[in-house]
């Protein structure tokens, strides 16, 4: 009997990612065991600082290190993450399957909707991107760095005394917590993290059997969507810590079609662009799409951001 350890990190949205994941593998492979291993990322020990700052200590990134780490030395067989929290570039010797089918892949205000926040309401989000895209549709807006896990962060509005947070409609439905929904914001004001909503399922490059196996749970749609998403964002040098928002949409034919968006952390720059292309070769798109951004000014919004970071 096949047995496979799976990690993921602790929190209960990414303990409720691997169950949801494994139910119909196991379903499918019942003489296979998958047991599951918590693996503590820098994001999770320090809930305080800002991610930028915990991504530089951890050497990599603050949500995927540890465990990118635990399954090249073999403590792991697979890893399930959520893609928006994976780096654009894989470790050597790693690599990612087609995820599972994805879930919503946009934003929520909990707390109010846009229309009902008050002038200079308070917003609450650890997000570079969702606070330069609030503030591009309402400059009122006080924004309040938040960090840590759903229900904690749903939590601040009272204990905060904050208007409404942030949140990905994905992880709230994954908690059960679609009530706490006040809004969803319009995908083509907010486009999301590019890989938002869709499970990042990660393994060593030379594990053909386990590979066989999840590959069942592949979808064919989500993977062309993620992987045009993440190409755009690895052609733009951006990552969690910059503003930049992605998403794509399987079409009729084979086709796929790719929105994108540059704004700068006030709000008062944005850059957006739409492209289609074939599903079959997504990368392409993505990098298209890039080139249509940096043609319009994308990278002296980014150049500006980064600088201003690193002279902070």
């Amino acid at each position: 009997m096949a047995q496979y350890l799976v990690g993921s990190r602790a929190s209960n949205l990414a303990k409720t990612q691997v169950r949801e994941y494994l139910r119909p593998l196991r379903e499918r492979f019942p003489d296979v065991t998958f047991t599951h291993r918590v693996i503590l990322e820098g994001g999770d020990r320090d809930r305080k600082s800002p991610t930028s700052v915990v991504s530089a200590a951890s050497g990599g990134s603050a949500f995927s290190t540890e465990q990118e780490a635990a399954l090249s030395r073999g403590d792991v067989d697979v890893v399930v993450h959520s893609m928006k929290d994976l780096p654009t570039a894989n470790p050597a010797g790693l690599v990612l399957l087609a995820p599972p089918p994805r879930e919503d892949v946009a934003d929520a205000l909990c707390g109010s909707t846009l229309a009902g926040l008050r002038e200079g309401a308070r917003v609450g989000t650890g997000a570079p991107r969702r606070v330069a895209q609030l503030l591009a549709v309402r400059p009122d807006l006080r924004m309040v760095p938040i960090r840590g896990n759903v229900p904690p962060r749903l939590k601040k509005i009272e204990t905060e005394g904050l208007d409404a947070v942030v949140l990905a409609v994905a992880g709230l439905r994954r908690l059960g917590l679609d009530d706490a929904i006040g809004e969803i914001l319009p995908l083509d004001l907010f486009p999301p993290s590019p890989g938002q909503g869709a499970l990042g399922i990660q393994i060593r490059e030379g594990d053909r059997e386990i590979r066989e196996i999840l590959s069942t749970a592949g979808d064919l749609s989500a993977d062309a969507q993620v992987r045009a998403e993440r190409a755009f964002l690895a052609e733009l040098h951006g990552g969690c810590s910059v503003p930049v928002g992605a998403y794509a949409e399987s079409l009729p034919g084979g086709r796929l079609r790719l929105s994108g968006q540059v704004t700068s952390l006030d709000g008062t720059t944005q850059i957006s662009a739409t492209r289609t292309g074939e599903a079959a070769d997504p990368e392409s798109l993505g990098r298209g799409l890039a080139a249509d951004l940096v043609a319009q000014g994308a990278h002296r919004i980014l150049d500006a951001i980064r600088t201003a970071a690193l002279a902070g």
